[in-house]
């Protein structure tokens, strides 16, 4: 059986952690954004925005973990294992920011391969801001371009997901994954 490690992308507030949490409810292997928690964890340390005040820092924390999460993928059962954000989303929001980082994100980005990214576009009337979530929609669909400015140099094809309802976002990717097997 082929693994098949697929990756959400998008800005903050397009609909992925939603579009997870729909896979996880029919069965699906998910792993989920790791940012939060690692803001969360943060915050409960006296550090109110981590990625804003040491975005280093956060950005090693977040390779770790995803790097974590793409060996665990490749230990499932599962056919499918669905990752909300992947390591080269790290490399997209130090650029958005204009900070500089280690050789090590680039490597950790080609090393580790993905089979499917599918990109959900910024959508105003979706977006929500939370305790986790300080950009603005501008901000969001900038950072949605340097994600698929990012992921394209790492030469990735990106499936554009439509903006819709969830389960029909969710059939458009289910039937995309099959439809080439």
């Amino acid at each position: 059986m082929k693994k098949n490690i697929v990756v959400l992308i998008g800005g903050p507030g397009t609909g992925k952690t939603t579009i997870i949490n729909k896979l996880i409810s029919l069965g699906y292997c998910c792993y989920p954004e790791i940012s939060r928690e690692v803001t969360q964890q943060a915050k409960n340390k006296g550090t109110d925005q981590l990625f804003l005040e040491k975005p280093l820092y956060f950005s090693e924390l977040l390779l770790e973990g995803r790097v974590k999460q793409y060996q665990n993928a490749l230990l499932e059962s599962h056919q499918y294992i669905f990752i909300d954000r992947g390591i080269p989303d790290i490399i997209a929001y130090m650029n958005y920011i204009g900070d500089s980082y280690p050789e090590i994100f680039e490597n950790m980005c080609n090393k580790f391969k993905y089979s499917k990214i599918y990109a959900l576009p910024p959508w105003e009337e979706i977006y929500v801001s939370d305790d986790e979530r300080y950009e603005n929609f501008k901000q969001a669909s900038e950072i949605y371009d340097h994600l698929v400015e990012t992921y394209t140099k790492y030469g990735y094809k990106l499936i554009e997901v439509p903006k819709d309802t969830v389960d029909a976002r969710v059939d458009f990717i289910l039937k995309d994954l099959v439809k080439d097997e």
